[in-house]
This record gives C-alpha cells, structure tokens and sequence, in this order.
C-alpha cells in the first residue's frame, strides 16, 4: 500500500521529534535531526525546545563551548549546526559545491585570482585561526596581500574552509561580528572522501526526514543527481525503495517505521528557518501551498511557524512583552489552547534570554497578512 502525504509528514515529525519532546543530550538530538539550519543565533535553540523534553538552553551554550556540536557553512551553502563528528563527512559531502559556489561565481572571478590561488592561502588561514577571529581580523591579516579583493578573497575562503564559527557568549552562544576557528578537518577531500561523505550525509538525512526522493535530498543539501545516485547505488540494501503516492521513487533507511494515518500531532512554534520546511521539494511536507508566499519572503527568510495537526496554520513573533500568534485560517477552540499552551512556555524562555528574538525580521508583519485571527499570549 503507498504511503498517504500525511503519512509522510508524520514519518518527518516523528524523525524530528516534533511528535514527542524526548529526553536526550542536546548534541543526540542534534544527530538524530540531522542538522539544524542557524543563520539566526536564537534558531537551534528554539529548535531544540521544540524537540528535547526539559530543554535548558544552558547545555546547549556548554555543548557549543565544548565543541561536541559545531556551527559551520554545510548544506545549501547555508550556516548549520551538526554533531561534531559528523562535520568532516559532511563537509566532505558537501565540498565540491562550496567550492564551486564561490570559486566560480563572478564576485571571486573578479579578483583575478585562479581557484588554485584560493587553496595556496589555506595553511596559512588554519595557522591564523588556531585562536578564534573576526572575519575583519582575517581580511587585515591573512588576505592584506590582496589589497582591494581581501573582501571577496575572504568571503570565498569561509564558505569552503574547513573552518568553524567560534562561540562569542551572548544569549544564543553567537552574536555580531562572527567569529571564526579552524577546523581538524583537511583542506580538501579525496574523491573516497567526498563518495564516503554523500553516503553518510543520505543516512543521516534519511533517518531525520525521510521517506524521502533524490529531488528531496538534493533540495536539502543542492548535491548533484550523479552524487545522490552514485551514494543510493553504493549504500546497498540499506536504502530501499518504498511505495508512494507521486511518479517520483521514494527512498527510506531498510529498518524505519512510518507512523499510521490517524497519529496525531500537538502543536508547535518552529522557529526560523526550520529544516522542517526545507527539507524536502517545494512546497515539504507541512506546507500548506497557499501559505508558502506568506511564510517564505521573497528574499529567502522562512518566518517562525504555527503549526497545528502536522500543518502549517501560521506566523509567530516576539510582541508586546510576549507572542503575537497569527493564524491564516479560523482555528478552533481546542487548536489555540494547544497554541497559547506552548507560546506562554516558550515565553518563559525568551524572557530570560531575548525577550525580543527575531526583532530584526519584524518588518515582515508591517506588509500585514490575509484575513486572519491573532492573538497575544504573556508567559
């Protein structure tokens, strides 16, 4: 029997833990995720306050310090939060695109310099961020050669690196100018490396949101066809094919179990960015696509949702001393005391680290929203 769309949407919420908070070690729920996208300081802890029973940002701010989870430009050439030891393959995974991305994109063609300038600059790099940095620092430093191109020299350099973002302190562990450390992990990747590393990046995905499609990992990760099938190819019987509604083939771990139709799922407040929402081929799993347009700004910003039964409902933010809950339907009784529930706890938190999260983004809800009902929830 094909799996039902919702189907799929659970088998990702129970993978995420958003069916049940779990107790587990924050950097074992980083791993068992996968990766948590963070180009927002505040989003991997709100993350994880969706997803961890009790979750004290506190041993998150320690796991960053220790180092058993790292912040680095990964997937989607975007900043992710990963297990320690999963960085080296995933970077592995993921290097000929970082390359590729900024190597060959005009901004870096400008400098005149050839990729293998770029790599001749990298000991030096490693040798300059044994202590933590500021990417000024580098640019005056390590690209001061360079003159008017250090900037672009730089900004191609901490893309592929195989460097960190170093924790500053503050609220969320990172705050402005970032930071910056080197890595254990090599320069560069062998091409059984870079092989070893897709492999490892599919099971880890597979086993956070899957079933899944090779359109809906490269969407995650922006890897090429030939990577994802030369990986499925090589993984053998620990990846097979399952029944799905779509023309497009579905891929899971051998062992994973898919929750029944009628599971249900409590409410959430995801927050920024959440992989949730960009995992998977456009519009995911829990998107609603009539709401994508609302939720997804033009610019690429991915609005802290609602969600309620598995589904996208809405918009949240920090308002007024508490929550502003937007929803872009009519929601009923039981669907906002779930809602206010969550909001007044996740309250508590912010007041206690930053009342007034996302306040950057809060031009968005200036352009107003549909028809709607909104409510504002205090801790």
């Amino acid at each position: 029997m094909s799996l039902t769309a919702r189907q799929l949407a659970l088998a990702m919420l129970d993978r995420q833990l958003l069916l049940e908070r779990r107790h587990l070690d924050v950097a074992e729920a980083v791993r068992r995720v996968c990766a948590l996208q963070a180009q927002a300081p505040a989003s991997p802890y709100l993350a994880l306050w969706n997803r961890v029973q009790d979750f004290a940002p506190e041993d998150l701010d320690a796991a960053f310090a220790q180092g058993r989870i790292v912040k680095a430009t990964l997937m989607r050439i975007t900043l992710h939060v990963v297990h320690a030891e999963d960085y080296e393959p995933y970077r592995a995974a993921m290097l000929s695109t970082l390359r590729a991305s900024r190597l060959y994109d005009r901004r870096f063609a400008a400098t005149g310099l050839s990729p293998t300038d770029a790599d001749t600059l990298l000991p030096e790099l490693a040798g300059f961020l044994e202590r933590p940095r500021t990417g000024t620092q580098v640019e005056d430093e390590v690209t001061a050669r360079h003159g008017e191109h250090a900037h672009r020299v730089w900004w191609a350099l901490r893309t592929f690196a195989p460097v960190h973002h170093a924790p500053t302190g503050g609220p969320w562990s990172f705050t402005r100018p970032n930071t910056y450390r080197t890595s254990t992990a090599a320069p560069a990747a062998t091409p059984q490396e870079a092989d070893a590393g897709v492999q490892c990046l599919l099971l880890g995905y597979l086993r956070a949101f899957g079933p899944a499609t090779t359109q809906d990992f490269a969407r995650f990760t922006l890897l090429t066809r030939t990577a994802i099938t030369k990986a499925l190819h090589e993984l053998g019987d620990q990846v097979v094919q399952v029944p799905g509604l779509g023309r497009a083939a579905l891929f899971d771990l051998a062992d994973a179990a898919v929750p029944a139709d009628d599971t249900p799922a409590p409410p959430r407040l995801l927050p920024m960015w959440d992989s949730t929402l960009l995992a998977h081929a456009v519009p995911g799993r829990v998107m609603p696509p009539e709401y994508r347009p609302l939720v997804v700004r033009r610019n690429g910003d991915v609005l802290p949702c609602l969600l309620v039964d598995g589904q996208v409902v809405g918009v949240w933010r920090a308002a007024d001393g508490g929550l502003e809950l937007t929803a872009f339907r009519r929601l009923g009784k039981v669907a906002w005391q779930g809602l206010t529930e969550e909001a007044e706890k996740l309250s508590v938190l912010l007041a206690d680290r930053d009342p007034a999260v996302y306040r950057r983004y809060g031009h968005w809800w200036d352009k107003g929203f549909p028809d709607v009902e909104r409510t504002i929830v205090k801790g």
